[in-house]
């Protein structure tokens, strides 16, 4: 297949592209990204040079650069799959305006692409916030759980998934939207919570826990990310909606203990914070149409994941002292120092 990529320099872009060309060799990928404070060129490092594998850097809200790199293609793409997305919820409650020109005006875009060029399918990669929160008790996110996004972060995907569905509707176009629990795994950037947590006890700095730590989130490995949108790219259906989860519900709490142990620290290293506005209580998702059409499972035990993921952070040090560095830390004390 021939697969244009968006965000393909970023945490799930990035190990989508090499679990791609790792997988199906036959393949040609061309990837695009921003290079935003999260898009790292050294994520591609390995299929930099390789042939079937071509960067571009560029905006998915711009829409000569897209117009152009959909013209320059010999045939049509296979696949166009955009991860490209401002995705961290507290950047989104600063500063909510990139986030609707990448996240709603940027798909809007690709679609307006695909809509003159073709392509074989779009597929919209989403999340599970723009369901909203849930309460303890509540059943978990299926697919036509009503949408009610909590943050300009969620609204703004949220919108974009409404688009894309509707190209399907208005003009035929092979959409699907996917939509998937917390992502954790190599390559992340050290805003979210797995990552953050990892980077602070490496440097042996609190973890700062929001409110008293009980919001829950259910937690998926990259790698079963990457196999689940692979399969869905084969077999699911246009004009459809799948549910990604983890099946693996955690407390921001457990998170915290469960690195700190790993890791050989002191119960000490825990700092509570002021909790953000509008902070989604529970994620949770139900994938059972993912397991009866498509016969997918989670495959990586929440355990095992979460020690390869520290083990990648200690043994790239490299890596994330060069993100961390420079405007990261006037963000992080934005963020956390005063709270």
């Amino acid at each position: 297949m021939r697969i244009l990529v968006t965000g393909a320099a970023g945490f799930i872009g990035g190990n989508y592209v090499l679990f791609r060309l790792e997988n199906y060799p036959g393949d040609t990928i061309v990837s695009l990204d921003k290079l935003t404070y999260a898009g790292n060129l050294e994520n591609l490092a390995s299929v930099m040079d390789d042939p079937r594998h071509q960067f571009v850097k560029g905006d998915i809200a711009d829409s000569n650069l897209v117009e152009e790199l959909f013209d320059a293609q010999d045939k049509r793409f296979d696949a166009v799959i955009n991860f490209a997305a401002e995705s961290h919820v507290d950047r989104s409650i600063d500063n909510p305006d990139i986030f609707l020109k990448t996240n709603t005006f940027g798909a809007f875009t690709l679609l307006e692409a695909v809509r003159r060029h073709g392509a074989g399918m779009f597929i919209q990669v989403s999340t599970d916030e723009v369901y909203g929160s849930l309460g303890l008790d509540d059943p978990s996110f299926t697919e036509t759980t009503t949408i009610d996004p909590s943050s300009p972060y969620s609204a703004s995907k949220a919108s974009a998934d409404f688009m894309a569905l509707s190209y399907y509707r208005t003009y035929q176009i092979p959409v699907i939207v996917t939509r998937c629990s917390n992502n954790y795994g190599s390559y992340q950037f050290p805003e979210k919570l797995i990552p953050l947590f990892i980077n602070n006890l490496l440097n042996d700095k609190q973890v700062p826990i929001y409110g008293s730590g009980e919001n829950t989130r259910d937690w998926i490995h990259v790698r079963d990310h990457c196999g689940a949108i692979n399969l869905i790219l084969e077999k699911g259906k246009s004009g459809d909606v799948y549910n990604i989860g983890g099946q693996c519900e955690k407390k921001n709490i457990e998170i915290a203990d469960h690195l700190i142990e790993m890791m050989g620290k002191d119960k000490s290293m825990k700092k509570f914070v002021t909790d953000r506005p509008g902070h989604d209580f529970r994620y949770s998702m139900d994938i059972s149409k993912m397991e009866s059409e498509l016969g997918w499972r989670p495959a990586v035990k929440f355990e095992d994941g979460l020690k390869e993921t520290v083990d990648w952070y200690k043994n790239n040090r490299a890596w994330l002292e060069k993100v961390t560095s420079g405007a990261y830390r006037g963000y992080y004390d934005k963020m956390y120092k005063n709270r």
